[in-house]
């Protein structure tokens, strides 16, 4: 397995300044993404102080920023202002508010107007479908298939990735991304799928130092960490 290998763009999950600094100087990582989540457990205070820093320090590559109003027409105007930040925008909208009204309609408003959206918790290929046929096709969009947290219920995230990827492949503005990556295997079979992107957090990209390690060398450094443990724990029996 090779990254150079690799079709997918890769854009890193997170809500660190000084993380995607360092990772902007990584022409592996093609674009950002980020949530009212993340920047919660980062400790961001000014959502839009820290958007425009982190749009300072990147220009050239995509970011999206998620809305966080629940009410559709404040969605709306929260859009309408984070797309004027910065030409390498892509509006987060949640493919449904907190009380299961779709956003397709909203969606399909901001894309006629030319704002990049990025539509994000897909769950299901009906969900999928619905948005995708409501974005206009002359603006670029982001469909967000949470590809982790489909697994965690006991569901192949794979069959509807490649679903998604097959309906939308006459429609050159979207692009499918694979969301809540758990783990480095997930980027070479997102690959394979032939969605466009995958988002991956920070803390995982670290991994990819283990890309090809080998299995007996990585076996033996593992028990050492737990005898180490259990030593420095001073267990006794």
């Amino acid at each position: 397995m090779k990254l150079t290998d690799l079709k997918i763009k890769v854009f890193a999950d997170g809500a660190d300044i000084q993380s995607f600094r360092n990772l902007n100087s990584n022409k592996f990582i093609k674009g950002f993404t980020t949530n009212p989540s993340l920047m919660k457990k980062s400790g961001v205070k000014d959502y839009k102080k820290f958007a425009k820093e982190l749009l300072n320090e990147i220009s050239d590559k995509p970011i999206s920023f998620e809305v966080f109003e629940d009410d559709l027409d404040k969605m709306e105007k929260q859009a309408r202002e984070i797309s004027t930040w910065g030409k390498n925008v892509f509006v987060k909208i949640p493919i449904m508010n907190t009380k299961g009204v779709s956003t397709h309609l909203l969606v399909k408003k901001l894309t006629e107007d030319g704002i990049s959206c990025n539509v994000t918790a897909i769950f299901t290929i009906d969900q999928l479908k619905l948005v995708a046929d409501s974005i206009n096709n002359n603006t670029p969009a982001i469909l967000s298939i949470f590809a982790g947290r489909i697994a965690d219920t006991g569901h192949d995230p794979i069959p509807m990735i490649k679903e998604s990827v097959e309906y939308t492949k006459n429609k050159n503005n979207i692009q499918i991304l694979w969301a809540s990556t758990r783990e480095i295997l997930n980027i070479f079979q997102a690959d394979k799928t032939n969605c466009q992107i995958i988002t991956v957090p920070n803390d995982l990209l670290k991994k990819l130092n283990n890309l090809n390690k080998d299995l007996e060398t990585f076996s033996k450094e593992t028990v050492i960490d737990f005898y180490n443990d259990a030593v420095s724990a001073g267990y006794k029996l």
